[in-house]
Parts: C-alpha cells; structure tokens; sequence
C-alpha cells in the first residue's frame, strides 16, 4: 500500500510540474543577443528603457511577473535585481509587457516599481539602471517569476536581454 501511495505521489508532483512552464523573451527592437542602440545608460550616451516583452504559460493564481533586471558581468549587479526590479501586473497566461524608461522612480499603469538598481554614485537610479557597461560585451539577462497575491513564487524563468 505504501508503495501506490508513493507512486501516486510522484505521479501527482509530475502532472503538478508539466503545468509550470513560464517562459518570457524580449520583444523588438529587443533581440536578446546584443542591447539595441540607444538602450543603454545616459552615461554612455543613451536614454535605455526595459525591454518591452512577452510571456506565456503564466501559472494560474499568478498576479504578478516579478522581474529582476541583472547585469551577468559585473559581480555587484549580477544578481537579485542589480538593475532593478519591477512588476507587472498579470491577468491570464499569456501577455505583453511594455517597456518601462531607466532612471526614473516613475512607473506607467500597471507596472509597479518593486527595488531601485543597487548601483551608486554617477550609476545611482531611483529605478531600472539601463546597460551601463560602455560597451565591453557584458551579458544583460533578467528572471521572471511569476508570483500570487500573497507573495509565494509560483514559477521561474530566464530572460535574454542582450550583451552591450
């Protein structure tokens, strides 16, 4: 009896898991292989906004696609939102998400401002840091997760945005 049990257990947190397929990719001019021109910080000559996007296979019970913006290169940025993080709120399981302009706390409707980029000094935004890397080839990426109304991370991806 225990082992039906156990296998209808596995079997239960299979079928759980076919359903969790988030997935998120940037959308024009964005490519997700080099930052488009212009989409960079105001320090190397750019006025850089988020890339807008598109996600599918958002979880149910999901209001929220969390996304923290990273530059993979540059240790201190690298991670939890180095760039910022910013919200948008969901409806459904698929959408479009726009772009959100760099160096601003200001945010359109439905998207909201979760954490300013943890960059300092002349790279300090009071919200998404766009690339600043002056062009060296660093890796700009993003994770997207789709969260509940009380908080809890229902499924996770990675999104390409680009090297600049």
């Amino acid at each position: 009896m225990k082992i039906v049990s156990f296998s209808l257990s596995i079997l239960a947190l299979s079928a759980g898991a076919a359903f969790a397929d988030l997935k998120a990719q940037v959308s024009s001019p964005w490519d997700g292989k080099k930052v488009p021109a212009g989409q960079n910080c105001v320090l190397d000559g750019g006025k850089g906004s988020t890339p807008p996007f598109q996600a599918t296979g958002i979880p149910a019970g999901a209001v929220w696609l969390i996304v923290e913006y990273n530059d993979k290169s540059y240790k201190p940025l690298s991670r939890n939102g180095g760039h910022g993080t910013i919200g948008y709120a969901v409806k459904g399981t698929s959408g479009s998400f726009p772009a959100v302009p760099g160096m601003s706390a200001r945010m359109p409707k439905g998207v909201q401002l979760i954490a300013a980029a943890k960059s300092t000094g002349n790279y300090a935004s009071p919200g998404y840091l766009p690339p600043c890397s002056g062009g060296r080839g660093n890796t700009y990426e993003a994770v997207v997760k789709a969260v509940d109304a009380n908080g809890k991370v229902l499924d996770k991806t990675r999104m390409k945005l680009g090297k600049y």
